[in-house]
């Protein structure tokens, strides 16, 4: 049996309703006693968000030392509750909900209390609010698991996507790219690629510059850093290939002739495979439902997450579509080690 922590987010945004969601969704697979999921937030905010939805909530309450006899969907509360929160809107006391469900959940995976962790959409403008100055997700659980830097997949069926740079401003792109970087990308990729099935995993390495850098009139980084670092990579036995300009290399990708890219920088990467995620309602001209899964590598323990953010303008609506949470729920039961495996 897999057991799954998943923050609830930003209690202001539509983590609460997801979760919700998805809990009804796999309550048969809860019951047949193969997966177990540990909610890990703010009772009350939670609560409060299953009554305004009309959604009933099936979760038991527990402390941290009740876990490993948990009833197959329980609740850890990681407050404060505070009066502060509206639906909605940005707020500290959000963003500390936020903070503290996050640190309650590495604590829980670290110790091996649960197989992985799978996390609900924050505002980085709410943690930041509350003193937690974290440009997202991921930075925050390198620093809590101990480890120097990871790496952000995104993963919308086939289309996978990791990235060298995320959470940065642009203009510091280039300085990110160094051989170091390339090559523990494209390896933690490659392992990661393995683990969800891919047995000879053919990855891509998008361009940084327009062109690959035109011969050098676009600029040299993918002459001087990406070509020797892929060619060394390939001289190791890994398949790979590029730097591929990055306006064919997604077409490549969706083609099949790759397995994953390494994309160089955040909006690259993310564009491509969000533009496919999404589906728009023709009548509205807003997104009814995103698919797609973001799972961070080369952490110490699993974690997957939703590939959207909080949705503000649609929290306490009941209109949130839950479909990429149970996706983030299903990629971290693949990518939890089995024994013996």
């Amino acid at each position: 049996m897999a057991r799954i922590a998943i923050t609830v987010g930003d209690p202001a945004g539509i983590g609460p309703e997801i979760i919700l969601k998805s809990a009804l969704r796999l309550h048969a697979r809860l019951d047949g006693g193969d997966l177990s999921l540990v909610i890990v937030g703010c009772r009350e905010s939670y609560l409060a968000s299953a009554e305004a939805l009309g959604l009933t909530d099936g979760s038991s309450l527990i402390d941290e030392a009740q876990i490993r006899s948990a009833p197959p969907l329980a609740f850890i509360d990681a407050g404060p509750a505070s009066e502060s929160i509206e639906t909605g809107v940005v707020s500290a006391a959000a963003g500390e909900v936020a903070y503290n469900s996050i640190v309650t959940a590495v604590r829980l995976a670290m110790a091996g209390a649960v197989d992985a962790i799978c996390t609900g959409p924050i505002s980085k403008d709410a943690m930041n609010r509350a003193g937690h100055h974290y440009s997202g997700h991921t930075e925050l659980l390198a620093v809590l698991t101990g480890v120097k830097d990871s790496v952000m997949m995104l993963s919308h069926g086939a289309m996978r996507v990791s990235h060298v740079s995320t959470h940065t401003a642009l203009a510091n792109v280039p300085s990110r790219l160094t051989p170091e970087r390339l090559r523990r990308v494209v390896r933690l990729t490659e392992g990661a690629l393995r683990t969800l099935g891919v047995p000879r995993p053919r990855i891509g390495v998008a361009a940084l510059n327009p062109h690959a850098g035109e011969g050098g009139l676009f600029g040299r980084e993918d002459i001087e850093i990406s070509e020797p670092t892929i060619h060394a990579l390939r001289a190791e036995g890994c398949d790979v290939t590029g730097p591929a300009p990055g306006d064919t290399v997604f077409v490549k990708l969706r083609g099949g002739q790759f397995d994953a890219v390494v994309a160089m920088y955040h909006d690259q990467g993310h564009i491509p495979v969000k533009l496919l995620g999404f589906s728009i309602d023709p009548a509205t001209g807003r997104w009814s439902s995103l698919s797609g899964v973001n799972i961070t590598l080369g952490l110490p323990i699993v974690r997957t997450s939703v590939d959207h953010g909080t949705a503000f303008d649609i929290a306490g609506k009941g209109i949130a579509s839950e479909t990429s949470l149970l996706e983030a729920i299903e990629a971290a039961i693949q990518l939890t080690p089995r024994p013996g495996g």
